[in-house]
Formats: C-alpha cells, sequence, structure tokens
C-alpha cells in the first residue's frame, strides 16, 4: 500500500512537473480521501487510480500546455476532517478542482464547501443521491444507490430466489440508510417481504444481539448495505451462529480486505459494484495491465477504476473548457457526453449523475468472482 501522506503534501508524480518547474507551468488539482483509518482501502485505492491517471495524462503532455499537479491530503477516515482539507486546498494550495471522496457521508461534508467556491468537485464512488443535491458545483462518474438498491433486490428475487430477507443497517452511515431504503423499496414492490430491520453504528464489533433476532424470524437472506470492516465481522458472526443463509450487500463490501476479515465467513456472499477487472473489454484490460506494472502487481479493484476515471473527466473538462475558471470547468463537466473510461461511458444527466452499469461480485475459493453485469 502507498505510504500514508503528510497532509497536504503534493504527489511528486514521476511523469509529473521536470527539473524546476514553476507553480505557473501546473494546474493543480486537489484529492481528499481516507489513506489511513477504518476506510483506509477505500482511500488507498481510490488514490492509485487517481495516481495513475495523473500520471498517464501527463505523460501526453498534460492538459492546456501545462502538466497536473495532484494535491492530495488524509481525512483519515474521521469524521469532520473533509471539510477541513478541502478549505485548504481551495485557499492554500489554490487548486482548481477537488476530487473526492469515496465515503457518501464524507462527500456531504465537503460538498458545501466546493458549492459555495464554486470549486467543481467530483466524487468517484459516492453513491448516495444527496451528494450532487447539494449544488451545481458538485459531479459524480457512479452509479446511484436508487439504481444498486434496485440491482440487489431483484438479484435476491430473481438470482437468489429469496422472498423473505432481513435488513441490517447502518444507522451512523448516510450511505448505508440510503442503500437500505432503495433496496427495501424495490423488493417490497416486487412481492418480496422484509420480515426484520436491525440496526447498528459504524465502529460496531459485535452483532450476536441484531443476527440472534434475524435467526429468529426465520429468513432466507440477509441484506447489510455497510461497509467491508462491518460486514465481514458480520458474516463471520452470523456463521458462528451457524446461519448458512446468504448475506448481500452493495459496493461498500469492494476490498480485499473484506475477505481477509472475513476469511471463509464471506464465501458463498454477494455484492454489487461498479466494475470487475474480469471483464473482458480492451479498455479493463489494458487499465489492469497498467495498473498492475504501476503498483507490484496488485490488482484493481472498481475504487481504483473509479478514482482514474474521475480525473479523466476532470481534466477532460479541462480542456473542452480552454480554462481552469471554476463556472467555465463546471459547465464543461456539466456538458459531458460520452466520455469513454474504465468503468464505462460517462454521461452526466440533468442531476450531474452518471448513468452506469453495475455489476454482481461473488466471494468463491478465497476469490471475488464476476457473476453478472446489470445495465441501468
Amino acid at each position: 500500500m502507498i505510504q500514508p501522506f503528510r497532509p497536504l503534501l503534493a504527489l511528486a508524480l514521476a511523469a509529473a512537473v521536470s527539473g524546476s518547474a514553476s507553480a505557473e507551468e501546473t494546474i493543480k488539482i486537489g484529492e481528499y480521501a481516507s489513506l489511513t483509518g477504518k476506510e483506509a482501502a477505500f482511500g488507498q485505492s481510490s488514490h492509485k487510480g487517481t495516481v495513475l491517471a495523473v500520471e498517464e495524462l501527463n505523460q501526453r503532455g498534460g492538459v492546456l500546455g501545462c502538466k497536473i499537479e495532484l494535491v492530495t491530503d488524509d481525512n483519515q477516515s474521521k469524521q469532520g476532517e473533509s471539510a477541513t482539507i478541502v478549505k485548504k486546498l481551495i485557499f492554500r494550495e489554490k487548486v482548481i478542482g477537488i476530487l473526492g471522496e469515496v465515503a457518501s457521508m464524507r462527500s456531504l461534508e465537503a460538498a458545501p464547501l466546493c458549492q459555495a467556491y464554486k470549486t467543481p468537485m467530483i466524487s468517484p464512488s459516492s453513491t448516495n443521491p444527496k451528494v450532487t443535491e447539494i449544488g451545481s458545483y458538485i459531479f459524480r462518474v457512479c452509479f446511484i444507490d436508487p439504481f444498486q438498491g434496485t440491482v440487489m433486490a431483484k438479484f435476491a428475487k430473481d438470482t437468489l430466489k429469496i422472498h423473505r430477507v432481513a435488513v441490517l443497517t447502518s444507522v451512523s452511515s448516510a450511505y448505508s440508510v440510503g442503500l437500505a431504503k432503495y433496496f427495501k423499496q424495490r423488493f417490497a414492490a416486487d412481492g418480496g417481504e422484509i420480515a426484520i430491520e436491525q440496526k447498528f453504528t459504524e465502529g460496531d464489533k459485535d452483532f450476536n444481539a441484531q443476527l440472534t433476532a434475524i435467526k429468529a424470524a426465520g429468513v432466507e437472506g440477509i441484506f447489510v448495505p455497510g461497509y467491508y470492516t462491518e460486514a465481514a465481522l458480520i458474516c463471520r458472526q452470523a456463521r458462528e451462529l451457524d446461519m448458512k443463509i446468504p448475506l448481500f450487500g452493495g459496493d461498500g463490501w469492494e476490498a480485499p480486505e473484506l475477505i481477509k476479515i472475513g476469511g471463509e465467513a464471506v464465501e458463498g456472499c454477494y455484492y454489487s459494484t461498479h466494475y470487475s477487472p474480469q471483464v473482458d473489454t480492451p479498455a479493463v484490460k489494458g487499465f489492469v495491465e497498467r495498473f498492475k506494472a504501476r503498483f507490484g502487481g496488485e490488482t484493481p479493484d472498481a475504487m481504483a477504476a473509479l478514482g482514474y476515471d474521475s480525473a479523466g473527466v476532470m481534466v477532460d473538462a479541462i480542456r473542452r473548457a480552454g480554462t481552469t475558471d471554476g463556472p467555465a470547468v463546471r459547465d464543461a463537466l456539466a456538458a459531458t457526453s460520452g466520455f469513454e473510461g474504465v468503468t464505462g461511458t460517462t454521461t452526466m444527466d440533468k442531476d450531474r449523475n452518471a448513468s452506469k452499469a453495475a455489476v454482481v461480485i461473488m466471494v468463491k475459493d478465497g476469490q471475488f468472482k464476476f457473476v453478472q453485469s446489470v445495465a441501468p
């Protein structure tokens, strides 16, 4: 993994500014991410994808005749840090755009500042609809939870043949609450039954009380719209209670740590996400090869792919705007159409969201296996 960063350390990218380039020769783009802390797997992965994109863009000459300088800061997966960082990026570092965050609750902290100071922000993978509702300067390059919830509700009914489920939601996570809402709506609309709902809080480690209640309800599956750390522990404790039913969730499960923490307990579990390195397209194959070459053979996950695409979309908008002026870049971002990236084609709708396909992944033999793709 990339080593944790000192606050506001500009990345000395291999293909970035050469020699003694002056500030006038670079265009600064800011990034805030969870490089350490509980969700570090998300931030590290997204950051690596962003680094690779910036390096490649600089190798091709940068944008508007300038090299791109990525200025990154670590919010440590802590509530409240993202807003402080974004202020520093805008006022101290004079960045012209912001990339971040993966987690919806941290994007919701920072987005109001970007909106207020007319600094375009692109979230790689915050799926809560409220993120872009903050205002006209806030964008994302991923699908949103109403679609993801629909995907997993239909997958549970049609593929897993489940009719009676439990939902175990993190009440302290905007992502978890939102995804649970959309899953329940679609599952019930399709004739399924939400037999029991249980709740937990981010950072909890003991889920036995909730799982015991779920077991007594006699459900056929458990939907856990949370992040990988809690999801893995929930799977382990469910298996310890001899619960053999499938557990499944959303893209918050997307991290190698799911298997590292969950071990055999996550075998046969499913989650929805934005991309699979196993998809056989030239864009995906080329990205996987370049990412592996850059990061010691590591296979890029969906967060890496979305980080890569977020940087590409930002720089493409700067190029089309012909300037780094915030309102002009914002307008170019809003007009983004047909941008071909690793995670598919990005076209911004009127709400600044990207309509993208989802993929369903299964944990099998200690590996993440592609199951199916679901079009929007």
